[in-house]
């Protein structure tokens, strides 16, 4: 649009000219890795069994693989389980969670949700930790001996935890941290980790509906020896007869998993190989974040929802209006920035999570190219004009 001239109306600028090359900024799913393409797929194990020679090796490849690129420590388990990010952390938290005390810390939606599943569905009595959305919670004194339940990454709120330095040494409890959005695009101390969860969707783009769950030595020898008191369904148990189901973490899933979502995670890891590994991904991340801050810093309308630049996430960066005197207004203009953003194919999915305060959330995982979170900066200002009474 050219700059108004009637009088009295404002001056607006003029549409950008450039359009970012992929205007994918979803935090879940995510962009899919540069280059990729279906065809590109290998299909050899497509409408053959998961439990048969091919189906078997492609998932033991996906976790083999998975562990190398996160540098997990040689003796931790990885495994494949159902849905998402999500059943993999329900999975550890109904059956890790009760003999020993808890401390949950919560700091945006789905950490909010563990809270939930432990004070309410299990009714364990449980030292909670909150904050409120652009804040963390007191991560000091924690209880070595309590399992301490945390999520890495806030994906609804753009706020991480600086580092793992909180979490003792000599824990004698577990650490369960939903890393689903952290993992690689974050430098996480394994070490400091008993129980991690993940999902395919988040940093590189894979197809949803499957999580990884990540266990130390630690956290399979107390789950052998103090299994949790209560009953669990099929899909949550890790272990039969006392002792792990060393199946799950060598590619024998506990349901079927799709075989085509397999293979797109198998093209992810390639591509997250030929560009560098575990660090070049981090910087990719680093530098989306970066280009994004650049352009906020210069924009009077907008502030990062985090407050400590600690603390400040690198992949789903959340933000939110500097002018917060009518939420409802705010709401509205969110709505509609999204909106006519979609129309013009420049940002998709870019709103801020419906329990967020009103704003807009970009993606800056390794797969998001910095070129277009740069050309994505002049599209912003120009759809806050438009929407701007």
């Amino acid at each position: 649009m050219t700059d108004t001239i009637a009088a009295g109306a404002p001056v607006r600028s003029a549409k950008p000219h450039s359009r970012p090359h992929r205007p994918n900024f979803s935090s879940g799913p995510c962009a899919k890795p540069p280059g990729w393409a279906p065809d590109k797929l290998d299909t050899s194990a497509l409408g053959r069994s998961h439990r048969g020679t091919i189906g078997k090796a492609k998932l033991a490849q996906a976790i083999e693989r998975t562990h190398a690129l996160l540098k997990l420590p040689a003796d931790y388990r990885l495994g494949i389980v159902p849905a998402s990010d999500t059943g993999a952390m329900e999975m550890a938290i109904w059956s890790l969670l009760g003999p020993r005390r808890v401390t949950m810390l919560a700091w945006e939606s789905f950490g909010a949700g563990w809270v939930t599943d432990v004070a309410k569905q299990l009714k364990l009595d449980a030292d909670i930790r909150t904050a409120d959305y652009g804040e963390i919670a007191d991560l000091s004194g924690i209880d070595a001996g309590s399992d301490v339940v945390f999520t890495w990454n806030g994906t609804t709120s753009g706020v991480r935890v600086p580092d793992a330095g909180w979490i003792a040494d000599d824990r004698t409890g577990l650490s369960l941290c939903d890393a689903t959005s952290a993992a690689f695009a974050q430098g996480i101390d394994w070490t400091k980790i008993d129980v991690g969860t993940f999902s395919w969707q988040k940093a590189l783009g894979g197809e949803a509906a499957h999580g990884m769950l990540v266990l130390s030595p630690r956290a399979v020898e107390l789950l052998e020896r103090e299994p949790a008191p209560r009953p669990l369904p099929k899909i949550f148990r890790l272990t039969k007869g006392g002792k792990l189901i060393e199946g799950i973490f060598k590619g024998e899933t506990i349901n079927t998993p799709s075989m085509l979502a397999v293979e797109d995670w198998l093209f992810c890891l390639d591509w997250a190989e030929r560009v560098g590994g575990l660090e070049a991904l981090i910087r990719r991340a680093d530098s989306n974040a970066a280009a994004l801050d650049r352009w906020v810093q210069s924009a009077d309308w907008i502030e990062h929802l985090a407050i400590d630049r600690a603390t400040r996430s690198n992949t789903s960066v959340c933000l939110q209006f500097a002018d917060r005197s009518d939420e409802e207004a705010n709401k509205a203009r969110q709505k509609a920035i999204v909106k006519l953003l979609e129309s013009e194919e420049a940002a998709y999915d870019i709103g801020a999570y419906r329990d967020a305060p009103p704003g807009l959330r970009i993606w800056c995982g390794a797969t998001v190219e910095t070129s277009d979170v740069e050309t994505l900066g002049p599209w912003l200002d120009w759809a806050w004009e438009m929407t701007h009474p």
